[in-house]
């Protein structure tokens, strides 16, 4: 049985019967349960301690009005209802509860199950997350968090791109402060690109198709690629596959010069060959990995190239894969007080009930049958963290060992 603490807010005790838990953290707690009308099984986020810390709310509001806008799409997880607690008052609330698609599990635990996954699972995998982040990059939205762990997956692999916590607008979007874009920038740091790393003075949408080319690679070998304990640690381990980069313009582009005089400091390293790091691979799936893992994001493969690549060919189609109509407006970031992102999200509230989303068809099926275990059959799976509360740059790093 639930945690019966989630059933504090109206409209869960009225329209959802709790089933069980599946897993909490510092900031929530998520149960799988039952909608009581339509027996639907769903997820259901509890966001607590919402307003303890202004970071918090609003990465709060901006998840919320990014699910919102992407809702409908079949490779991004819909947001089915949304309430928040009304003790004391709704004026004073300090929880949201999410009503979600509820998933088998996500693509950490599949991949570190033991389980069997053929060639066929990562074309498919591959392809759903590419068709998801054509979708929200032509919204110009970065995800920026991208990663196993937020791909969830279910029992016929079907894939959705969830946590849109720490997703920006592109340089130029409405109301995007490029100024901010590290805040709260200290997780996830194996799937990071070098750029972001190495502090460039410019980020594009390849930032996610790095992550994606990780994930791929993840796919491939059944762990990480790169498990740096520090971010200069993760850029050797980087260079010790890739190469040291030829390009001083592009180390230019993307470097301080306190980082590039670093990276020119250590020994020459020629790349690692992709088959003698997967020798199993098939050639299109070496070469799709290659052209996403290039340390310059100008030579990175966009989302839609990715989609066209050979070997997604068996489901590639345009017509399937749309582009969101608008673009998305962070003009919210420029809100400050708790009580401007309290009156923000009692709006968003107000604006989504009862509102349905409405799924987008057209996503093509499995070519075969590719069953994943369940939930019971993967029982429990580490969660393989590469949390680090420290620097935040490679910069910020070389200069406190300079000072030590």
């Amino acid at each position: 049985m639930a945690n019966a603490q989630i059933w504090e807010s109206g409209i869960l005790g009225n329209r959802y019967e709790p089933q069980h838990d599946l897993g909490q953290g510092a900031y929530g707690i998520v149960c799988a349960a039952k909608n009581r009308e339509t027996g639907h099984p769903v997820a259901i986020k509890k966001i607590v301690k919402v307003f303890e810390k202004s970071i918090l709310s609003k990465r709060a509001l901006r998840e919320i009005k990014l699910l919102k806008h992407f809702n409908g799409h079949k490779n991004i997880t819909g947001l089915l209802d949304i309430d928040i607690s009304t003790t004391p008052t709704p004026l004073t609330f300090n929880e949201i509860y999410l009503v979600q698609d509820l998933m088998e599990a996500d693509l950490h635990q599949i991949i570190h199950s033991g389980q069997s996954l053929s060639d066929p699972h990562f074309q498919y995998f591959m392809y759903q997350l590419c068709r998801g982040l054509k979708y929200i990059h032509s919204a110009n939205v970065l995800h920026r968090d991208l990663k196993p762990g937020n791909l969830l997956v279910n029992a016929d692999c079907e894939l959705k791109i969830c946590d849109f916590g720490l997703a920006r607008g592109l340089a130029g979007s409405e109301g995007e402060d490029t100024g901010g874009f590290m805040t709260e920038y200290v997780a996830t740091r194996w799937y990071r690109a070098p750029e972001i790393m190495l502090r460039s003075r410019s980020y594009t949408k390849a930032i996610d198709m790095w992550s994606v080319g990780c994930i791929f690679a993840e796919l491939l070998g059944g762990r990480a690629l790169f498990k740096g304990r520090d971010y200069v640690d993760q850029l050797n381990q980087i260079i010790n596959i890739l190469g040291t980069p030829d390009d001083d313009a592009v180390l230019k582009r993307m470097a301080s010069e306190r980082s590039r005089a670093y990276i020119r400091s250590l020994p020459r390293k020629v790349q690692v060959p992709w088959a003698a790091l997967f020798p199993e691979a098939t050639d299109k799936a070496l070469d799709l990995l290659e052209k996403l893992l290039q340390f310059d994001p100008e030579a990175r493969l966009t989302v839609e190239q990715a989609l066209a690549h050979p070997y997604l060919e068996a489901y590639h189609d345009l017509a399937h894969e749309p582009s969101h109509s608008r673009l998305f407006d962070f003009s919210f970031e420029a809100l400050e007080t708790p009580q401007e992102m309290r009156e923000a999200i009692i709006q968003e509230v107000m604006d989504f009930r009862g509102i349905q989303a409405q799924q987008q068809e057209g996503l093509p099926k499995p070519l075969e049958s590719l069953p994943v275990p369940s939930r019971d059959q993967m029982g429990h799976v580490e969660k393989d963290t590469d949390e680090y509360i420290g620097s935040a740059s490679v910069d910020d790093e070389l200069m406190d060992l300079d000072q030590r």
